[in-house]
């Protein structure tokens, strides 16, 4: 099995325990599920395309929402992922600690769609837009619509 395919299985077991520790959640597992996956897979194919590793890109965006899996809240997912992520990561013990370092600011940025980050930030929050968008979900903030909508011109 692949860094990848281990750390999605990780990520999945994570799902099954958190869902039990928090019952009440904005999203559903199953959603979580999905996203994780196809995030990852969105992720690989624009890393490709853009000369980003295609594995670390699919690593962060499968971990992106790790804030609303530990809290099962939607707001303030994104910084409250942060630090658990890293410490997630350092125990599946597939990533160096600058990887970490890369993905857990992935994690912490991905909700800030107008602010311009590092190649892999940018993966990471198209990716997530992109996701929402094939699924047919709204774009709640114009930061997320203006975004799509740029993605949508380059593909």
């Amino acid at each position: 099995m692949n860094r990848l395919q281990k750390l999605q299985s990780a990520l999945l077991k994570e799902i099954d325990k958190y869902e039990k520790l928090i019952p009440d959640r904005d999203q559903p597992g199953d959603w979580e599920r999905i996203h994780i996956s196809s995030c990852a897979k969105l992720g690989y194919l624009m890393a490709e395309k853009r000369g980003v590793d295609p594995i670390l890109a699919a690593c962060a965006c499968a971990c992106h929402d790790y804030g609303r899996i530990v809290t099962g809240k939607q707001a303030g997912h994104a910084e409250a992922g942060a630090e658990p992520i890293k410490a997630f990561l350092r125990e599946t013990e597939l990533f160096t600690e600058e990887e970490i370092g890369q993905i857990s600011l992935a994690v912490k940025n991905h909700s800030s769609k107008a602010e311009v980050g590092s190649p892999l930030e940018e993966i990471v929050k198209d990716a997530d837009v992109l996701d929402f968008h094939q699924y047919g979900y709204e774009m709640p903030r114009k930061e997320q619509q203006d975004r799509l909508e740029r993605l949508l011109k380059t593909i």
